[in-house]
């Protein structure tokens, strides 16, 4: 599918049929800006030059030799040498790849073709399929761009032209008309020049050809809804058939390549057709932009103090003392006092998007395409009732898998152990179907929890060695900076000898009708007993129809290393594609570096089943959903420190569980202002923000008693 149709589908106004006229108007203004960033960075991609080494079939050797291929985007010339120290050589071959077919071949995951217009064909193979896949969509993309300049050429031929008829003199424009017609000056003083309408040949010459297109589209639309809906196992024919996905994407590659046809006709019929209708031209038709009207927001809606609030035992925002306190140290965490959480974090849904449409549209209005929204208020309804900090201890609901990886023996093992709690960690952290915002926390906020674990709940490893007593799971967590916002957290078991540290920049921007969630920050997981330490990423997120139903998705590419024993991950989340396609898609595959093999290979769903594939042949299906959530343990709120999130937030929570929006903001607004003053006097006096349990090396934050220096220490002393 071409890029710029890929793009219609996603800015398509399919769901605004609810929204007013100004509505609507202003919906399809914020999604006109959304293209125009996708177009500027779809630019920026295909500007860039790419050059690589693939294999070329030639009819001389009647086999594959190696060519070193360079790609011109600004010129849309695909040159070739034989080897890449020639590249200040004349070229063996140049491809034009204006108005070109780039297509994958059927025989391989490698192979593809280039049809050029001049009627030759190159046969070309990459490394592998991804190698592949990145030349056809840098080919394809630079065709498209040709050929669509060819007819913009043709376009502005005619246009200049036609400049010139309205322009010149009557006498030579009347000569130049008759001699443009083709008739005589007595032919045209007796009949005047009829209106294409008395033509009916020449209304539209490709109407019937336009009729069987879209006669083709709706057939392939419909073969793609069957072929999507077919059972992937199980059935004698499945949805990831060879020969049925090879079906699909002829299909789709056919109407691609018969509409980029359809359209260079079409051009070359209305540069032909011009000269037998310029006396019937005048001035230039000119589009007309679309006004969009600003909206009005309601100020009932954003004025906090004019709607009286249901929640009248919550604490008045003005009684509130309003100094600049810096948070105190909280002293050593009691977890003896804490208790299991009754109930697991579950958010609610947006039940009021109407109510607070205008609110929306007037925010998407006052946004740019690709703004950083770290410094922008968003409105309060979109939260969820718990901090980031909250929500990273979340993401453990399954501790048992976690602990369980220090009991392997075998490095292989341990690595396959990393990545299941890994892969099964994400959906206990995202709960609710609806996308929410986490509160930002303040500046020096903390969150602490624990998990208790039975020996029986841990069992025994088939390599490993067994629990034989409780074990007890700690969570340390601190906002260490206001700008950038970063957050470090740190668990420690120290019955199994296990850590991790993490600090995390979360960077979000605005997409149009999308936000995207950047996570900057290495997480570092230390496996003491065996002086392993396995460094990842955490995956972008991506809130999707922000307007409507918000949903999330994951979307991003992370590695797990491990440098000791030189095993590693690549797992790939997935994204929706715009037609057909599954959510929360996901593959990894596993590789020993010391041999060069891939250990296993996993595909499935982050928030449902994963399938994991070992080079034995063994396949072993994991459901995330079947897995136990174990509740972390919590001190109440009497006996929690005056930054820790939960006491720290207590009447934004509250009100937003009555549904009273007004008094969340007003404390949200509170919150944020002091922390504001905060910063503005640390500036002025030239001070740092004294961290608690957390201290700066190089561009990490590191637990200042993390468990391996505290093992150091102690055996150093004895």
């Amino acid at each position: 599918m071409a890029a710029s149709e890929k793009r219609k589908s996603n800015f398509a106004p399919q769901d605004l049929s609810r929204l007013s006229e100004a509505e609507r108007l202003q919906v399809l203004a914020v999604m006109r800006r959304a293209q125009d960033m996708d177009e500027h960075e779809e630019t920026k991609t295909r500007r860039r030059p790419l050059e690589g080494q693939l294999y070329k079939y030639t009819n001389v050797m009647k086999g594959w030799q190696t060519r070193w291929f360079v790609l011109d985007p600004e010129s849309g010339f695909l040159e070739y040498y034989e080897k890449e120290e020639h590249k200040k050589q004349k070229p063996r071959g140049v491809i034009n790849l204006a108005a070109s077919l780039v297509v994958p071949s059927d025989e391989d995951s490698q192979t593809f073709q280039v049809s050029a217009t001049n009627g030759e064909v190159y046969k070309l193979r990459g490394v592998d399929a991804k190698e592949r896949q990145q030349w056809v969509d840098r080919l394809r993309s630079t065709s498209e761009h040709h050929s669509a300049n060819v007819q913009i050429t043709r376009s502005v031929d005619q246009m200049r032209s036609k400049s010139f008829l309205s322009s010149a003199p009557p006498a030579q424009r009347s000569q130049q008309k008759s001699f443009q017609s083709g008739s005589t000056e007595n032919v045209s003083s007796v009949a005047p020049p009829r209106a294409p309408a008395a033509h009916p040949h020449t209304i539209d010459p490709f109407r019937e050809v336009k009729e069987y297109m879209q006669e083709a589209e709706d057939y392939s639309q419909d073969l793609t809804q069957k072929i999507d809906s077919l059972p992937h196992s199980g059935q004698e024919i499945t949805g990831l058939d060879k020969d049925i996905l090879l079906i699909k994407a002829t299909s789709a590659a056919t109407l691609q390549c018969l509409g980029h046809c359809l359209s260079m006709l079409q051009q070359k019929q209305d540069s032909h057709s011009y000269k037998h209708r310029s006396n019937s031209l005048g001035s230039i038709e000119t589009s007309h932009d679309i006004v969009v009207p600003s909206l009005k927001i309601n100020r009932s809606i954003s004025n906090a103090g004019s709607i009286a609030s249901p929640s009248g035992s919550f604490t008045s925002v003005s009684s509130l003392p309003h100094v600049i306190p810096e948070p105190k140290y909280d002293g050593p965490i009691n977890h003896n006092e804490e208790v299991e959480d009754e109930v697991e974090y579950k958010d609610t849904d947006l039940e009021a998007v109407e109510e607070h449409k205008s609110i929306i549209l007037h925010l998407l209005s006052q946004l740019k395409l690709g703004m950083d929204l770290t410094k922008v208020v968003l409105p309060t309804f979109i939260l969820e009732r718990r901090s980031l900090l909250e929500m990273f201890a979340d993401c453990m609901a399954h501790p048992d898998i976690f602990l369980r990886i220090a009991d392997f023996d075998c490095p292989e093992a341990r690595m396959l152990a990393v990545l299941e709690w890994y892969l099964t960690s994400f959906h206990a952290g995202r709960q609710g179907s609806v996308a929410k915002k986490p509160y930002n926390p303040i500046i020096g906020e903390t969150f602490h929890c624990s998990w208790k674990i039975p020996p029986e709940a841990l069992g025994s490893s088939t390599e490993g060695r067994s629990s034989e007593k409780e074990c007890l799971l700690i969570y340390c967590a601190e906002q260490v900076s206001h700008h950038p916002p970063v957050s470090a957290f740190y668990f420690e078991c120290p019955e199994k000898n296990i850590c991790v540290n993490a600090s995390i920049w979360t960077k979000s921007k605005f997409m149009g009708m999308s936000i995207g969630v950047v996570m900057i920050g290495k997480v570092h997981l230390k496996l003491l007993n065996h002086d392993e330490e396995y460094i990842f990423s955490l995956p972008s997120a991506y809130a999707r129809s922000i307007l409507t139903t918000p949903w999330v998705e994951l979307g991003d590419k992370v590695q797990i290393t491990c440098q000791k024993t030189n095993y590693s991950a690549a797992v790939t989340f997935h994204t929706k594609p715009f037609y057909g396609g599954k959510l929360h898609r996901l593959t990894a595959e596993v590789k020993n570096g010391n041999t060069g093999s891939i250990v296993c290979k996993v595909q499935g769903e982050w928030n449902s089943q994963l399938e994991i594939s070992y080079a034995d042949g063994e396949t072993k299906v994991v459901d995330v959903n079947k897995f136990k959530i174990w509740h972390k343990r919590v001190r109440p709120l009497e006996k929690q420190g005056e930054f820790e999130s939960r006491k720290l937030w207590q009447h934004v929570t509250n009100a937003l569980k009555l549904g009273d929006v007004n008094t969340a903001t007003e404390h949200k607004r509170f919150l944020e202002e002091r922390q504001r003053e905060g910063e503005k006097h640390r500036r002025e006096t030239n001070t740092s923000f004294p961290t608690q349990y957390f201290h700066k090396e190089e561009d990490a934050w590191v637990f200042k008693n993390m468990l391996g220096r505290r093992a150091e220490n102690h055996s150093h002393s004895s």
